[in-house]
Formats: C-alpha cells, structure tokens, sequence
C-alpha cells in the first residue's frame, strides 16, 4: 500500500468534512468606458480599515471583498456572491473589472494609493503601500487575483510545511488549468523590457501564455529575487522572514524613509518593509492579534492555515471561481498534505521559479517540458500523472461528502490536458479575437458589463443589504474609535512596529496595529 493510500485510510470522513476554507477576491473599480476609477472608496461600503468583509489593497481603486471561513465550497462561494452583489449596488456607474490584468490605467504617478483615515494603523498602511510603489511601480501593483485560503483539523506546522513544499513542486499544473490572463493593454507595459507580441492594436499576449500575472510581469524585484527562502520548516522559514524583514537593502537605504518635504516614502529601507510584502505562491499564515506581527504569530503559536496566492480571475464567471476550481483545490492540496514531501533545496527552489515562469509564459505550448529533478519532463505527461494520483484522494473527499463533485473536477481537469484550447486562457484569447477585434480591454469590458448587470438583476434579499448597511456603519464607527484612541506619534508608532523585537524572538506590549496590510 502507498504512503499516500496509508496516509488516506487513516482520515476519518469528520476530519475530512473538517477542512475549511475562505477566499479573499481582487479587483478593480473601472468606469464604464474601461478606465480606471479615481474617486473615494465608495461610502456606502463602510471603512476600508475595519470592515471584515470589503476593504482595499493596493489601491484605492482596487477592491478586495474577504469571505468568512466555510465547511463547504458552496457556501463560501454564496457568500462571496452575496459580498458582491451588495458591492455592485454601492458602485454608482462603475464597475468592477473582470481580469486579473489591469483595466486603462492612468499616468503611474496618478494611480491613487489606499487611504485608511488619520490614525497611526491607517497611516502606516499607506507608508506600506507608497513603499510598494517606489519599490515595484504603481502599474504592478494594479495586478488583480484571487487568494484561497485553507485548513484541515490535525494538521501542525511541520505537515503544513510538508503541504508547502509539494504545493511549491506541482503549483506549475494551478498556473496551467487555471491561469487566465495571456493578454494585457499594451499601455501597462510602457517602457518596460518584454517578451509579449502584438494581439491587436493597443493589445499585447503570449500566444501560448496561460498567467501573465504570475510570469515575469507580475510581482518581481532584484531585491526578492536574492531570497532563497527554505520551506523546511517553520524555524528556517521564520530566520529566513526576519533576515529579509531586517537586513537593509542599499537601494531603499538610497532612498531615505521620507523625502526632502518630509513625506515619508517606505515604512522602513530593509528588504522587506513588513511580512506581507514577500510574495509567493503560497504563505504560511495565522491569524494574529491586534498589533501582532505575523511572524511573531507563526512563531508563537504555528501555522494555523496556507493562503494559495497564484489564481488569476477568471472573466468568464461571476464572481471570479467557479466550484469546480475549488474542489480541485481542495483535492490538490489535500494530496499536497499527504504526499512524500523531501526538503526542498536551494537548486530545487531554483528549478520551481524556472518551471513558474515557463508555464506562465508558454504554458499551453504544444510539447513544452519542464523541469523535475535534473531531467527534462512535458508538461502534459507531469500533469497526468498528477491527475492520476489525485485520483485516490478525490475518492475519498466523495465519499466523506456523498457526491462525485470531486471526481468530476479531475475529469474536468483531464480534458484540458487532452484539448488545452478548454483552458480558462485559450479561450480569453479565443473571445477576444473573435468578437472584440482582438483588443483585451473591449473584451474585459464588455465581461465587466456583464457581470455588473448580472448581480445588479440577482435578488438581495432586504434583511441581508440591511446586514451589510449595518456592517459598513459599525466599521466606520470603528475607524473613528482606533483614531480616537491614538497617543503615540506616527514615527514613534512607526518605529515600535518594525523594531525586531516585534517577529517574536523577544514578548513585547503591542500596540494596535497594521492587522491586514
């Protein structure tokens, strides 16, 4: 018998029903001509600071709608559905964008930053943010995608970094199923080197790309680019965390904490401002408390939870991922957890950057071979077998949850391998070429309308958009109590919040916090 089958007989079906899950979902506020929205988070949404299910992220103009944890992908999904729809009603004449790419962007310097009212915590999230923008460019950060969030009871840290690891290993096979974003406007890449091709006037692709987002494009810098970060384990992975979290980097020294008028331009000149700003396709996480680091959370009290970090929007459905998509995740990453996981290597953590890109790019490339322990391997050939193996584990989910809802999501998967032109990305580029002329913002557009009509014509019932016109009261009245609360200045605030005493090697007193950044 395997170790995975083992692995498996020992899961009770309650263990099984026990895995939770919750998805916090990007996107942009677009006017309805396709530009993008330079107005106020809209009042009727609350404070972006303290509401729990709709705040910012990078932008001001960039949505994220948070769901709560759930037993069953249905529900989180309603739930989602439920979060936008009341979102659409508060929009006035925008809307959001469908795709992970970038709607027409303004001038960089002109893309608004996320604002959080005048406390301390408010402001340091827009230092975090104003840091991005110097470090990465503001066009970036306007990149829009999908985070899914996931639990299983039982399971400690050392098996979550197990999960990590193998996640890390096949995450090529998510970016190829999944992936949906080939195409970007071509003013997104302005003066940037690059290696797309023309699609049609004002419209840029990868023919065979699946994940611009998740390529060479995306979140890259050669200050990350340095971190070689081990997921062996949690006391590696922190040391690794804290060494990037406090090792200054010369070109944010160069660039001063604030400038010459005395605004402050990063929160600090390190590698790495704060935790959330090292990026990845997966994360160890914890829920923290107020004012904690989330290192010091990780190394108090263990990883809690993973958060997938690589799914692009996908324009062709409501609410951005389908069930489908979600219990494949759910079979992906449960065969992630029970698997034989080696420790990773520094030429493995390499070859996994390599295999990323590659897929990102070329990713529905007829014969394309990556690589898998020193030897060449087709895409397609590594992906059914990984499929095969699934197999034994999607069994299972059924038979906890009495369906074939599992089973169905790999066969779903198996025919995209077999036809990639069944792929979220081929058919973007297939629609866009057919109906909008070629031209990817014609096309996001008319999908944005779309989706606009659609959850302004799904019923609300009254006591649920009287719950969220509560919620959003409740949070602004919230912001005005952190704001009215405040003692410290902001740079003594400042300089408490990333002093390294706060990733957990010493217990201090915390002050309230960034939370969320």
């Amino acid at each position: 018998m395997s170790r995975l089958q083992s692995a498996l007989n020992r899961l009770t079906a309650d263990r099984l029903k026990g895995m939770r899950r919750g998805i916090e979902k990007e996107s942009l506020r677009a006017t309805a001509a396709g530009d993008l929205a330079l107005t106020p988070h809209p009042a009727a949404l609350g404070s972006a600071l303290t509401h729990p299910n709709i705040t910012t992220d990078y932008s001001e103009s960039q949505l994220e709608l948070i769901t709560g944890v759930h037993p069953t992908p249905e529900t989180c999904l309603e739930e989602l559905l439920r979060i936008h729809q009341f979102t659409a009603r508060s929009l006035g004449d925008e809307m959001m964008w469908a795709s992970s790419m970038p709607c027409n962007l303004p001038p960089a310097e002109t893309i608004p930053i996320g604002r959080y009212g005048s406390s301390n915590v408010a402001r340091a999230k827009s230092v975090y943010r104003m840091g991005l923008a110097h470090r990465y460019g503001r066009r970036m950060q306007t990149i829009s995608g999908i985070h899914y969030n996931w639990s299983m009871p039982g399971v400690g840290s050392d098996e979550y970094f197990a999960l990590i690891r193998n996640f890390r290993r096949q995450a090529f096979l998510l970016l190829y199923l999944f992936g949906a974003s080939p195409a970007v406007a071509a003013g997104f890449v302005a003066g940037r080197p690059h290696e797309l091709q023309p699609l049609a006037d004002g419209t840029l692709y990868m023919p065979y790309g699946t994940s611009l987002r998740m390529g060479r494009l995306g979140y890259q810098s050669e200050a990350q680019a340095s971190l070689a970060v081990s997921y062996n384990g949690l006391d590696g992975y922190a040391a690794s965390l804290q060494e990037a979290l406090t090792r200054p980097w010369p070109a944010y020294e160069a660039m001063g904490l604030t400038n010459p008028g005395g605004e402050y331009n990063q929160l600090a000149t390190s590698l790495l401002q704060i935790e959330n700003e090292f990026y990845g396709t997966i994360r160890p996480k914890r829920v923290i408390r107020p004012g904690e680091r989330p290192l010091h959370a990780l190394r108090e009290r263990g990883v809690e939870y993973v958060e997938v970090r690589l799914l692009d929007l996908d324009p062709f459905v409501t609410v951005g991922l389908k069930a489908t998509t979600v219990r494949f995740l759910d079979v992906f990453l449960l065969h992630c957890l029970l698997a034989d996981s080696p420790p990773d290597t520094p030429a493995e953590i390499a070859q996994i950057g390599r295999n990323q890109h590659q897929t990102a790019a070329f990713g529905r490339q007829p014969g394309l071979r990556l690589e898998r322990g020193g030897q060449e391997v087709a895409l397609a050939d590594w992906a059914r077998e990984l499929l095969e193996a699934f197999a034994p584990v999607a069994a299972a989910l059924d038979a906890a949850h009495g369906s074939s809802d599992h089973a169905d999501a790999l066969r779903a998967a198996r025919a995209t391998v077999d036809d990639p032109g069944l792929l979220p990305s081929a058919r973007v580029l297939d629609v866009t070429r057919q109906d909008y002329g070629g031209s990817f913002l014609a096309f996001v557009r008319a999908q944005s309308q779309q989706i606009h009509a659609k959850l302004l014509a799904l019923p609300l019932s009254a006591s649920e958009q009287a719950r969220f016109e509560a919620l959003a009261r409740r949070s602004l009245q919230e912001q005005h109590a952190i704001e009215a609360r405040d003692t410290l200045s902001f740079e003594a605030y400042r300089q408490q919040y990333v002093s390294p005493e706060r990733l957990g090697l010493t217990r201090t007193a915390v002050e309230p916090a960034l939370a969320t950044v």
